[in-house]
């Protein structure tokens, strides 16, 4: 597979997909046109997500043709050279996703190499579930299911960081609360700025942070660029 699961679209104080860009454009070298699946987005109009992406893609030479415009998003995925999937709210693309038999489409393809690109709601669509996400349940999907492309879970935009005067619980205690209840499962807390590409049976993180794990029955650790990472591909 030929994934780049990218935590943020962007970072503070620069432009929409300005970081990330030089990785997209390697991990879609050669490619004319992806189809893009918007869905994540819930206040503006998929042409506007649509527009805004084609906009920063101009600049690498690939055509944005997002899937809410066909009458089957599904055939368009069959057909794609490359699949991204954009951030936003994860509950309400993955409502979409599944009405729409994105889902297995998407798994489909990428098991036989098609890239994926997926930035927030988009690399955590690739997980098992869309369980990790940070966002609020604004609708409610088929399941909770996802993508399944990789065999762990990704908290996009992971914070250390707790607010002060703030009480609630911070996103470290969220997740301990995940692995409680999902003993199995490996979780990255993956910070922005930062990536997963996955190509050719090999992981590796991408950007200036490390990356935090998580496991039951382990005290959370640090990653870095560079470290073997082959013990989140194990099911």
């Amino acid at each position: 597979m030929n994934l780049l699961l990218i935590s943020n679209s962007t970072n503070a104080g620069e432009e929409y997909l300005r970081y990330p860009l030089a990785q997209i454009a390697q991990h879609l070298k050669g490619i004319k046109e992806v189809a893009f699946v918007p869905y994540a987005g819930v206040t503006f109009s998929y042409d506007e997500y649509e527009a805004k992406v084609q906009a920063r893609f101009n600049e690498i030479g690939i055509r944005v043709h997002s899937v809410h415009h066909d009458p089957s998003p599904a055939a368009t995925i069959a057909a794609a050279e490359a699949i991204v999937v954009g951030g936003g709210n994860t509950f309400h693309l993955v409502k979409n996703m599944h009405e729409q038999g994105l889902m297995e489409a998407i798994l489909a393809k990428v098991q036989g190499g098609t890239p994926y690109v997926g930035w927030s709601a988009g690399s955590n669509v690739a997980c098992p579930t869309l369980c990790t996400t940070n966002d609020m349940p604004i609708v409610q999907p088929a399941s909770f299911s996802a993508i399944g492309a990789i065999p762990f879970q990704i908290n996009p935009h992971y914070l250390d960081a707790n607010p002060e005067g703030h009480a609630g619980e911070t996103r470290e205690q969220r997740i301990l609360e995940y692995i409680e209840a999902n003993k199995q499962m490996w979780v990255v807390g993956l910070r922005e700025g930062c990536m997963l590409r996955y190509v050719d049976g090999k992981l590796d993180l991408i950007g200036p942070r490390p990356m935090r794990i998580f496991h039951y029955g382990i005290e959370p650790y640090e990653v870095q660029a560079g470290d073997n990472l082959d013990f989140l591909l194990s099911k």
